[in-house]
């Protein structure tokens, strides 16, 4: 709900024009240009999913196996605790799933509020393969899961049952961008055949009411790609991925021309206008990455802690992201 904006701390922001947002862009125009094949993650745990899917890649895997194989590890270490096993529950104390996946034919599939099970991305490729649907939800997800031979879990784990038992003192919903914002494993890949992939997990944000769903399954939003053009994925709060169509406008902006850079630009700097006037500004942080048909890829966000993770023949490590405000 839009309200009236509180002046201290926010009249310098809100006064900013586009103009003045991309200025505070870095200056630097140098094409990030590598040979393939390329695998991009969001965050620090974008790493380890670059390292599962580097091999695979480099001995002529696909892009569709590579995303699905990298962000799985993630899924699966209870160490992160806003993917997978071990994420962050609702308010209910409830730890539901979302995911999404994406070829290079545009093959899609996607589940959302998943619960029980360890792995969506996998049940999300189900989805896309097995049947005539993209995106199942619920019990009818879960269902659909163990008809096809996943197993049943407990993904609270003690660490986050005791993180959610201490939100419980006060309940109050006041996510920390970068912390509780950054709940989300994407990642695209560019193989040796020139072919493109992508996919996207989370278990949404922390202490989130029961039901709700962000932009992580939502092909379009959290995830997109044009197997002529290029791809791009989403992390942050989802409600304003999703107002924008965010990653579409990545793939539609770069099939217009412009570097996944720029087109990272514009599309954020869409998502502040918009939510320049809302009282609740102090709480967003949204971020992109982007790789094109060329292997030139970007990462950029709103404001400054978002950071990516980047393989490719030539380099390997951790970039902090280039931001808005």
């Amino acid at each position: 709900m839009i309200k009236r904006r509180k002046f201290i701390g926010q009249a310098a922001v809100g006064a900013m024009s586009l103009s003045a947002l991309q200025a505070c862009a870095s200056q630097s125009k140098e094409p990030k240009r590598v040979a393939k094949p390329v695998a991009i993650s969001t965050w620090g745990h974008g790493m380890m999913a670059n390292n599962e899917s580097w091999q695979f890649l480099k001995d002529g895997g696909s892009a569709l196996d590579a995303v699905e194989r990298g962000v799985r590890v993630v899924e699966s270490d209870p160490k992160v605790m806003t993917v997978g096993i071990g994420g962050f529950p609702d308010r209910e104390g409830k730890v539901t799933l979302d995911a999404c996946i994406m070829d290079k034919y545009s093959n899609c599939g996607s589940v959302a509020y998943l619960q029980d099970i360890v792995n969506p991305i996998s049940v999300a490729r189900k989805v896309m393969e097995e049947t005539p649907h993209i995106m199942l939800v619920g019990a009818g997800a879960k269902q659909f899961a163990l008809e096809q031979g996943f197993k049943e879990d407990n993904l609270l784990t003690p660490e986050a049952e005791k993180a959610y038992q201490n939100w419980l003192k006060e309940s109050q919903y006041q996510p920390v961008i970068n912390i509780e914002n950054h709940d989300t494993i994407s990642m695209l890949a560019l193989d040796q055949n020139g072919d493109l992939a992508g996919a996207c997990t989370t278990s949404g944000a922390a202490y989130k009411m029961n039901g709700r769903v962000g932009d992580s399954p939502i092909i379009g939003a959290g995830l997109f790609l044009d197997n002529e053009v290029g791809a791009a994925a989403a992390t942050g709060l989802g409600e304003a991925v999703i107002r924008t169509a965010g990653s579409a406008m990545v793939v539609e902006l770069m099939r217009q021309g412009k570097s996944p850079e720029e087109a990272c630009v514009e599309v954020t700097n869409r998502i502040y206008q918009l939510y320049k006037k809302r009282d609740d500004l102090d709480y967003l942080q949204v971020g992109f990455i982007a790789l094109n048909k060329q292997g030139e890829y970007a990462g950029y966000s709103l404001k400054e802690g978002f950071n990516y993770a980047i393989h490719h023949p030539e380099k390997q490590e951790l970039v902090d992201a280039r931001y808005s405000i």
